[in-house]
């Protein structure tokens, strides 16, 4: 465990968590409507902050589990950590995180999150605090702006009134992952998709590490 022992996970400010979120995130955004905020501390220092809260689209999303209302899960809408900290501390934060989560809130079932292999990684920290994979499917939600240069998520393009543009341009080249974590175990059997294993990632070509995909083997 070495160092990880001594990581701290605390709430704080949504003005805190933000500020952190745009220095330490590879795309320096943050998702408004995120409601709980945990940072991380390494002998007095902030080394991230991890930002929770409702799904874009509650009322689908929720069909994922069985008998689940939309207001009974989260998303970890965002995360970022810092490379300083030590190895294994970012799933010991997420799982700070997730036991907070359900001695408080004890009326909220699970926790959905995305990976985004096409310029980050393909959730090698959410395998490591033990959520399921539930979903690997080719990008299509992250597109550059022809003009700027600039990549516009699907969303972030509806509320810009660029719905329709947005369909003309080219998505980037990856994959998106899909996790689920269960904070109520029992809801594993109202789980109304199929649980992926691991080994699929790197057999769809899905594999992505710290925005680099995996080089290939020399002849």
């Amino acid at each position: 465990m070495g160092r990880a022992k001594d990581i701290r996970v605390e709430p704080i400010s949504s003005a805190d968590a933000n500020r952190i979120i745009r220095a330490l995130h590879y795309s320096s955004k943050v998702v408004p409507n995120s409601q709980l905020h945990f940072g991380v501390f390494l002998d007095g220092r902030c080394g991230g902050a991890m930002q929770f809260g409702p799904s874009m689209r509650q009322d689908l999303t929720a069909g994922l589990v069985h008998g689940t209302r939309p207001r009974e899960f989260l998303e970890l809408n965002r995360l970022a950590f810092a490379d300083w900290l030590p190895r294994n501390g970012e799933s010991r934060c997420i799982a700070f995180a997730l036991r907070a989560i359900r001695k408080q809130y004890p009326h909220i079932k699970w926790v959905i999150s995305f990976a985004d292999a096409t310029q980050c990684g393909d959730g090698t920290i959410y395998r490591a605090a033990g959520f399921l994979l539930t979903n690997i499917k080719p990008n299509v939600g992250l597109r550059t702006n022809p003009r700027t240069g600039e990549v516009v998520q699907s969303m972030q393009a509806y509320h810009l009134g660029l719905q329709y543009e947005y369909k003309k341009w080219v998505a980037l080249p990856g994959f998106q992952l899909r996790y689920v974590y269960f904070l109520h175990p029992n809801e594993l059997a109202n789980l109304a998709v199929d649980v992926i294993p691991y080994s699929q990632i790197s057999e769809a070509g899905a594999t992505m590490y710290k925005g680099k995909k995996p080089s290939a083997p020399v002849a």
